[in-house]
């Protein structure tokens, strides 16, 4: 006996289910997530700018969802802040969150590169993301350049949880050094700081190289935001690098 348990599904419709696999909703936010953080970090998206779910879902051609997921995530990272009233929008850069940002690399970035120069770690990719600086032909693509060059560093230190915190602050630093860029660019400088970085890196002198990087995230903050200065020479006089 044959039991009915609906309308029957026509065969096109039945075909078409089993062709067209849509993409999971996973990857779609991922790929709206990686947009966005892009857009904020090499400025296309501006502090304080608001991020509507409907405009970015049309931009991106996807669903609200994707987009809410999205905004969510980079709240929890610290590029977005996310308001009952006013909604999503870029986060805003200040001295005082500069401070912050810069005090947790200070203490630790450092740190971080001298065990890992220590235990000979290789650092063939903070080598290639220099030279990738190097080759840059906008803004956008140096910019990223950077930021891995300086991960590359800390990465190999032989303590995942020490890796995995400067990773937490890695896009707020990003996020106040394209505003720094945007107002005073100084590429050359820090590109000749970071050659001296990874020279007294790869020669072994994993003194010398945590100086050298001590010196480079404090100066950079000290002229970008000099409102903060006060906290980062507290830092070298605490370390006894004053």
């Amino acid at each position: 006996m044959r039991y009915a348990i609906g309308p029957a599904v026509p065969r096109e419709i039945r075909e078409a289910r089993m062709t067209s696999v849509p993409t999971p909703i996973p990857s779609r936010t991922q790929y709206v997530l990686q947009e966005i953080q892009r857009r904020i970090l090499t400025g296309r998206l501006t502090p304080g700018q608001a991020l509507v779910e409907t405009e970015l879902a049309a931009q991106f051609g996807v669903s609200k969802t994707p987009v809410r997921e999205a905004l969510k995530t980079l709240a929890g990272t610290g590029l977005v802040i996310m308001s009952q009233y006013k909604g999503a929008t870029v986060r805003m850069v200040d001295a005082d969150m500069a401070r912050e940002v810069y005090d947790v690399r200070l203490l630790l970035e450092p740190e971080a590169l001298r065990r890992a120069v220590r235990r000979g770690a290789s650092l063939d990719a903070a080598r290639d993301a220099l030279a990738r600086a190097g080759r840059a032909t906008d803004t956008a693509e140096r910019s990223l350049a950077n930021r891995e060059f300086h991960r590359a560093l800390y990465l190999p230190c032989g303590n995942p949880l020490l890796g995995r915190m400067l990773d937490e602050v890695r896009d707020q630093a990003a996020l106040v050094s394209a505003v720094a860029w945007a107002a005073d660019p100084s590429w050359d400088r820090e590109a000749g700081e970071h050659q001296e970085i990874l020279r007294l890196a790869l020669a072994g002198d994993a003194d010398g190289a945590a100086g050298a990087l001590h010196a480079h995230i404090a100066s950079f903050v000290e002229r970008a935001f000099p409102d903060a200065d006060h906290a980062a020479g507290r830092t070298q006089e605490e370390d006894g690098q004053a």
